[in-house]
Formats: structure tokens, C-alpha cells, sequence
């Protein structure tokens, strides 16, 4: 999958505004995992978030609009199936037969999904300031080139449904933007560091971990508990390490520098620690889960 070539512009932030950037940034990622529901993982399906990401370069938006959808949907989706699978249970599906009402809920969302995954990806864009709107017009141009007969209406009413499901807060921390962020604080702290070169290695490490998020994860919850079958209870307190974007901004980073330049590796990481105040040592776990997969055959 190609990565397209957007407008990031290094070290033209002043001191003090990446000081704010990043204690927000901060806060509302520890918000993010105050928040955080153990079914989350679950609704970022590799090719759901294969899929926004082909979507946002066919329509040659921000590769930020794309990681930005993948959020919106993954709190949409929670907050969503959890009012349908506790709202009061029909009489026709009562308690002899709950598992068909649950059936139906999943089968009408079944339906409604792809648009609901376009609609993210569609109020993703409109929040974008450097990628364009996709326009309803474009948007059921494209959805038909894909087999998808959608009115302009149907795709208001979709995206009225989202907003109104996620309260009309749509300012998701994604881990594109932490990425970003974390370079030009780099850029700033170490001006050796070259951070322009970096992000586009980045963007794809960032896209690979994306991908293979389920194995990632896996790979460093086993390596944390050293365990090769965590229990239900570990996988439960490892929830948190999954949804906390700074430290997966951190360690992408970490990766591509490992991949540009071995010899700046630990300069990198420790200037990294000092700014997050990640401990080096759970950089260096993570970064190693991320190049162990990335070196490993296909076949495996």
C-alpha cells in the first residue's frame, strides 16, 4: 500500500506552543485510557483498517484522516452495540430467546457497516485541515465503483447517527498525530535528529503495526507477562497498553529510527523517554516486538 506525500513541515513551531501541544496530547491520552473498554481491540479488525486506509488513498486524503476514521468507528461501534445489546430486550425475543434478538442486532449492523465505515472516514475528512471534503456527491461516486447503491440521503442520515452516537465529539487522539508530534518536539530537542527523513519511514511502520495490530500485541503482551497463554485477567490489564497512543507514537519512532540510523538509535530513545517520561526499557520491549514481526518471513 503506498503512503502518499503530505504536507508535514518540521521545526517551524515555537517553544511554547509544543509545550501545549504536548501536555494536551498527553492529557488526553491518559483520558483515552480512563475510558477504555476490553472490547475495543476487537473492532479494529485488520481488514476494516486495511480497507479506511485504501479508502483514504483512492481519495487522496491526509493519511491522518484515515487513522483518524479508524478511531471514530472504534468508539462509535462500543458505544453503539452497547446501547442496542442493553436497551430493553424486544417482547418477541424475550428471555427464552436472547440470542436471537442479539442476532438481529448484528445482522442489521451488518448491513449498515460499510456505510458506517465510510461515514467515519467521510467526518474524518471534513475535520482535516489539509486534506479536502469528500463531497456527497463523491461520495456515492465512489461507493457505487465499489458495488455500493447509496443515496446522498442515506449517507446523512449515517453520518447524523455517528455524531449523535459519539455526542458530537469527534476529537480523537489517533496515533498519527502523537507520531507527528513527538517528531517535531524531536526535531526541536535534538537537531542532529533527522526527523524529516524519519517520517516517512514512520507513516510505515506506523501503517504495518496498524495492520498487524492483533499479532503485535499479542506478541508484546506475552513478552510483558512472560507468559505464552496469558490469562483472561492479564489480557483484560494489558486493554490500556493496546489503546495509549503516546506510547505508540514513542516506539514507531523508535523503529524507524532503528531502520534509518542503528547509530542514533539510543539517542533517540533516550531523548524519547526524557519527553514522555516512558521508561527506555518498555521502548526498547516494544520496538523489538515491532522488528522481530517486521523481519519475519510471510510464511510464518
Amino acid at each position: 500500500m503506498a503512503l502518499s506525500s503530505f504536507r508535514c513541515k518540521f521545526r517551524e513551531t515555537s517553544v511554547d506552543l509544543l509545550t501545549d501541544v504536548l501536555i494536551d496530547l498527553n492529557n488526553r491520552n491518559k483520558d483515552q485510557l480512563n475510558s477504555v473498554s476490553t472490547c475495543n481491540h476487537n473492532l479494529r479488525d485488520k481488514r476494516v483498517t486495511e480497507y479506511i486506509l485504501l479508502i483514504t488513498e483512492e481519495l487522496r486524503l491526509d493519511p491522518l484522516v484515515g487513522y483518524h476514521a479508524v478511531e471514530l468507528l472504534q468508539r462509535f461501534m462500543v458505544k453503539h452495540l452497547t446501547d442496542l445489546l442493553t436497551s430493553h430486550t424486544p417482547q418477541d425475543a424475550a428471555a427464552d430467546r436472547p440470542t436471537r434478538h442479539e442476532d438481529a442486532i448484528f445482522d442489521e449492523i451488518k448491513e449498515k457497516f460499510p456505510i458506517i465505515v465510510f461515514s467515519c472516514v467521510q467526518l474524518a475528512s471534513k475535520l482535516s485541515l489539509h486534506s479536502h471534503i469528500i463531497t456527497n456527491s463523491t461520495a456515492v461516486h465512489f461507493l457505487h465503483s465499489v458495488g455500493l447503491s447509496v443515496s446522498k440521503q442515506t449517507l446523512f442520515e449515517s453520518e447524523m447517527m455517528i455524531l449523535k452516537g459519539l455526542e458530537f465529539r469527534l476529537n480523537s487522539p489517533n496515533p498519527l498525530t502523537y507520531v507527528e508530534s513527538l517528531l517535531e518536539v524531536l526535531g526541536h530537542n535534538e537537531p542532529c535528529v533527522p526527523v524529516e527523513r524519519l517520517h516517512d519511514l514512520c507513516c510505515h511502520v506506523l501503517q504495518f503495526v496498524s495492520l498487524e495490530r492483533a499479532d503485535v500485541y499479542d506478541s508484546l503482551l506475552k513478552t510483558t507477562t512472560q507468559c505464552v497463554s496469558p490469562s483472561r485477567e492479564q489480557r483484560e490489564k494489558f486493554a490500556t497498553v493496546t489503546e495509549d497512543c503516546m506510547l505508540l507514537g514513542v516506539v514507531v519512532i523508535a523503529v524507524a529510527t532503528f531502520i534509518f540510523s542503528v547509530t542514533k538509535w539510543e539517542q533517540v530513545v533516550e531523548e524519547l523517554s526524557h519527553i514522555t517520561g516512558i521508561s527506555s526499557r518498555s521502548i526498547h520491549d516494544f520496538a523489538h516486538v515491532i522488528l522481530t514481526h517486521i523481519v519475519r518471513p510471510s510464511s510464518q
